[in-house]
C-alpha cells in the first residue's frame, strides 16, 4: 500500500504512537501504511510514548472505545468522524453459568451489544481512522463473515466505497447483513485462506485501497486493546485472574494480552498476574495442535466446522497466541461442533445470551478446561462472547423450537399439562 501522490500524514494522526516495531525482529519503522518489516518481512505492531494518562481522565471520555483515545493510535479528534462509535459493551455477572459449571466467580464480556453485533465494530473503527489519516479512498476486507459486517457499515456511515470479499459458503444471514449496507460484496469460490490471498495480492497492487486486516493491520489490531481495557475498567480497574478468548487469527488474543499489559505499566491497574486461555473449535484448530504438541510453529489445516468466524486455517498471529499462553501459564483447546452447540444452549439457557457459533465454541471450551483441570474454577474468570446468535441461526435450528402445538383454548392447554 503507498500514500496517494497528494497526500501527506498530519502530525497527530496516530495520537500516541511513534512508531511501527517487528514482532519478530524488533527493528523500528516510520509511522506510516507499512505493515511488514523490510528487515525480515516479520509483522508490524504500533508502539507508544505515552504521557501520564489517569483513570478520572479515561472516565470523563465517552461511552465507548474512544474513551481510550489516548492508547490507541488514534488522533485526538477521532470521536469528531463519522464512525458507528462501538464499545464499552455489558460485562456480565454470570451467576447462573458459574454455578452449573462449578466456578466461583465468571463474568461475560458481551460483545453482541456492538453496532453490528461483533466485536469487529471494534477494530473496524480503529482502521477507519488509520485509512482516513492515510488518505485511502477504498475501504476494504477478507472476512469470515463479522468483519464484513462491520467493515461495511463503518464504510457507510464514513461516506467512504468498501468492497468486501467473503467465502461464497458463509452463512446466509452474514452475507444479508453486509449486502444491506450497500458497498460492494464479493463471494469467493473458496475458503477464508484463499480470500485472504485474493485480498493480500490486490493491497499489493491497488494504490489506495485499505485492507483492514492485511495492509492497515497494524492499526486495525489495536482496536482488539479495548477489550483488555473496557474488562478492567468495569472490574472495577483491574485485571482478572482468568480469561478464554476464542481464537480465529489469533489477534484478539494477543491485543487483550497487550492491553492488559499497557494498563500495568501505565499503572492504572495493579499488574498483577492473569492466565490467558484460547479457544479454537476441532475442525480448525491449528493453534491447539501445535499448542498440545509443544511446537513453536503452527502447521496450517483445511478448516471443517460450523464455527465459521473463527474458520482461519493459517492463522497470521498463530505463534504470538502460543507464546501468550505458555508466558501466562494459560492454554489452548479445542472442541467439536457438537460442543459448539451445547456451549451456546448452555449460554443462553444460564445466562439469556444468545451467541454466534463463536461463543459456543468459548463456553464449550471453559468447560473442557475446568473438566481437564487446566482452569482453576476458584479463580476470577472472564470469558469472551464476540458475536450474536442471530448470525448463526443455523447452527441451532434443528435443535430448538416449540415443545408442543395445541388448539387456542384452555382445554388443549390442560391436557398438553403446561400448568
Amino acid at each position: 500500500m503507498s500514500l496517494t501522490a497528494t497526500h501527506t500524514i498530519r502530525e497527530g494522526a496516530f495520537g500516541n504512537g511513534t512508531h511501527l516495531s517487528c514482532r519478530a525482529c524488533g527493528a523500528k519503522s516510520p509511522l506510516g501504511p507499512f505493515y511488514a518489516c523490510m528487515e525480515c518481512f516479520g509483522p508490524l505492531e504500533v508502539g507508544y510514548e505515552y504521557p501520564t494518562i489517569t483513570r478520572e481522565q479515561i472516565e470523563a471520555g465517552p461511552k465507548n472505545i474512544w474513551r481510550y483515545q489516548p492508547l490507541l493510535p488514534v488522533p485526538v479528534d477521532v470521536a469528531s468522524f463519522p464512525n458507528t462509535e462501538p464499545g464499552y459493551t455489558r460485562l456480565v455477572d454470570a451467576q447462573n453459568l458459574a454455578r452449573e459449571l462449578g466456578l466461583k466467580k465468571l463474568w461475560v464480556k458481551d460483545d453482541s451489544g456492538n453496532p453490528t453485533h461483533s466485536f469487529k465494530d471494534r477494530v473496524v473503527a480503529s482502521a477507519l481512522s488509520a485509512t482516513r489519516e492515510l488518505g485511502m479512498k477504498v475501504f476494504a476486507c477478507p472476512s469470515t463473515g463479522n468483519l464484513a459486517n462491520a467493515v461495511a457499515a463503518a464504510a457507510a456511515r464514513a461516506g467512504i466505497r468498501s468492497v468486501v470479499f467473503i467465502p461464497k459458503d458463509l452463512e446466509r444471514p452474514k452475507i444479508i447483513t453486509t449486502a444491506v449496507y450497500g458497498g460492494t460484496l464479493v463471494a469467493v469460490d473458496g475458503n477464508y485462506d484463499d480470500v485472504n490471498k485474493l485480498a493480500s495480492e490486490i493491497a499489493g497492487e491497488e494504490e489506495g485501497w485499505a485492507f483492514v486486516n492485511v495492509n492497515v493491520r497494524p492499526y486495525y489490531s489495536e482496536g482488539s486493546k479495548t477489550l483488555a481495557f473496557e474488562i478492567a475498567e468495569q472490574l472495577g480497574w483491574r485485571l482478572p485472574q482468568q480469561i478464554v478468548i476464542p481464537v480465529a487469527s489469533g489477534s484478539q488474543l494477543t491485543k487483550i494480552d497487550k492491553g492488559f499489559t499497557e494498563l500495568g505499566k501505565l499503572g492504572l491497574v495493579d499488574a498483577t498476574d492473569y492466565k490467558v486461555y484460547g479457544a479454537q473449535a476441532t475442525g480448525c484448530s491449528p493453534i491447539a495442535q501445535a499448542f498440545r504438541d509443544g511446537h513453536d510453529v503452527v502447521k496450517p489445516v483445511k478448516p471443517d466446522t460450523i464455527a465459521k468466524s473463527l474458520a482461519i486455517g493459517n492463522p497470521a498471529d498463530g505463534p504470538y497466541v502460543l507464546d501468550v499462553a505458555r508466558r501466562t501459564g494459560g492454554a489452548i483447546e479445542d472442541v467439536s461442533d457438537e460442543e459448539v452447540v451445547e456451549g451456546i444452549q448452555l449460554l443462553a439457557r444460564t445466562e439469556g445470551i444468545f451467541a454466534e457459533t463463536a461463543g459456543g465454541v468459548t463456553v464449550a471450551t471453559l468447560r473442557k478446561l475446568i473438566a481437564t483441570g487446566q482452569l482453576d474454577p476458584e479463580a476470577e474468570t472472564v470469558i469472551i462472547n464476540s458475536g450474536d446468535g442471530l448470525k448463526t441461526l443455523d447452527a441451532v435450528a434443528d435443535r430448538v423450537g416449540p415443545k408442543v402445538t395445541i388448539p387456542a383454548s384452555y382445554d388443549a392447554f390442560v391436557k398438553a399439562g403446561l400448568q
